[in-house]
């Protein structure tokens, strides 16, 4: 063998082996919950500001005035392929029913599967995991309160490249951040503010635009984008475009209604259904959060 495919082959088996490692899974281990407890109670607070059920539940969606049935199936299209969303009821075989509660934390914040895979960021992990993982048993313990569906998740519609699931450990390295949009020490109601913008209710995942390869622009935090089915666009919510009032983005979280007379439209009816159930105090807190943040034209 010539001595230049030598190399050539080691250098490419040595990129193999640093990309399979700086790539690999990153979970938490299971002494990161111990001492902690949960409160299914406060855990149907973070349910609703998380939109689970917006995602989750069957797209015929569940009995009127009955607990919401996480069956999954809804289908969101992307340049990417189409992803749907799978049952996470408490189903043991077809949902996460015998899942433990390191794993659901590590699906929730890290991104990854109990077997040990990394899940596509249309899973906003990279939001939920500047949440309190307090706040995130309590939300697993809700979770383990509702019905159970025995409907099977159906397999994403993603081709070759974007089905190596383990490039998706590079995506991790490029755009999944501790680091908050706003940042520094805010006052309490702006904090909170902060965190159920930016980690429960995830609203950069739809109102931030993305790059080439998926990734938040975060130089046009909350500036709006291009919905991702292609039809539509969810607007730029910064003080650059949005010029309501606190008083008037509270009243649209709590029944829907614009100040010119207009109402929300398309997933933001369930967006408002859920944090319409929050306490006052939240929905002023995103008000004022979203007239401290820099404003993009």
């Amino acid at each position: 063998m010539p001595p230049f495919l030598r190399w050539t082959i080691a250098i490419g088996l040595v990129g193999l082996a640093v990309f399979w490692y700086v790539t690999r899974p990153d979970p938490l281990p299971q002494e990161a919950l111990s001492g902690m407890s949960a409160d299914a109670e406060a855990g149907e607070q973070v349910f609703l500001a998380a939109g689970c059920a917006s995602c989750h539940e069957a797209p015929e969606g569940s009995a009127e005035d009955g607990p919401p049935v996480l069956a999954g199936g809804m289908r969101f299209p992307s340049d990417f392929g189409t992803f749907i969303a799978p049952n996470i009821s408490s189903d043991p075989i077809q949902g996460i029913g015998n899942w433990s509660d390191i794993e659901l934390v590590n699906a929730i914040q890290r991104g990854i599967s109990p077997e040990g895979e990394h899940y596509y960021p249309a899973f906003p992990y990279d939001a939920y995991g500047k949440a309190e993982t307090a706040d995130i048993l309590n939300l697993i313990a809700y979770l383990r309160t509702l019905p159970a569906a025995d409907t099977p998740s159906q397999p994403h519609e993603v081709g070759f490249p974007f089905n190596i699931r383990r490039s998706l450990g590079g995506w991790k390295m490029l755009f999944v951040s501790p680091d908050w949009a706003v940042r520094g020490t805010l006052k309490p109601e702006l904090a909170r503010g902060r965190y159920l913008v930016e980690a429960l209710a995830h609203c950069g995942a739809c109102h931030t635009p993305r790059n080439i390869l998926g990734g938040p622009d975060a130089s046009r935090w909350l500036a709006g984008a291009p919905n991702p089915d292609g039809k539509g666009r969810a607007p730029n919510i910064t003080p650059g475009a949005l010029d309501w009032s606190e008083a008037e983005i509270v009243e649209y979280l709590t029944s829907g209604f614009t100040p010119e007379f207009d109402t929300a439209g398309g997933h933001m009816v369930a967006v408002i259904e859920k944090l319409s159930k929050l306490p006052q105090g939240d929905r002023e807190s995103i008000a004022m959060y979203l007239k401290a943040v820099a404003p993009i034209p």
